[in-house]
């Protein structure tokens, strides 16, 4: 005679009666079912934070990066004119670099101590760049009340050099 064991394979699988207090069988299959639903409304909007972060924190390398590279070549340009622009060939090439469009940019240049005359001996040189970084995954053409880009802004100075002039 063979002794019945609580491993036995017939009494794992074995649903109470109804009548002896159970369910029957009625929850079976349930728990895939409700960790599928669960999973997927907590897992989607978690990799769309990721994503969305991913996004400005490039935008953010780029900005930053364009504005020092763009006040680099402006101070060590020879003219005002052609380091404007160098400066927004910088700023071109920095955002391409990371998948935006330099029309979205805004590059804006001041000088101290004399605004009018950027390249001055020892003068400082502020490069400021602002960059609206679009939502991902959410189409231009929503005319919702809620902004669909995020501002991004960097700034950078450098100083003239003391020798500039002294070509």
């Amino acid at each position: 005679m063979r002794r019945s064991s609580p491993f036995d394979s017939a009494a794992l699988f074995d649903c109470a009666a109804p009548g002896d207090g159970g369910n029957g069988c009625a929850d079976r299959g349930s728990a895939s079912l409700e960790f599928l639903v669960a999973g997927l409304l907590m897992l989607v909007p978690l990799v769309y934070l990721i994503l969305t972060l991913g996004t400005i924190q490039s935008a953010a390398l780029a900005t930053e990066g364009a504005a020092r590279q763009a006040a680099r070549v402006f101070v060590q340009a020879p003219s005002t004119a052609a380091g404007a622009a160098a400066a927004q060939r910088a700023l071109d090439l920095a955002l391409a670099d990371h998948g935006l469009e330099a029309s979205e940019a805004a590059l804006r240049i001041t000088c101290e101590p004399r605004p009018a005359q950027c390249h001055t001996r020892r003068g400082w040189v502020t490069v400021e760049v602002a960059v609206r970084v679009p939502l991902p995954l959410v189409p231009p053409v929503l005319d919702l009340r809620v902004p669909l880009a995020v501002p991004v802004e960097a700034s950078a100075t450098q100083q003239v050099s003391r020798f500039w002039g002294a070509r």
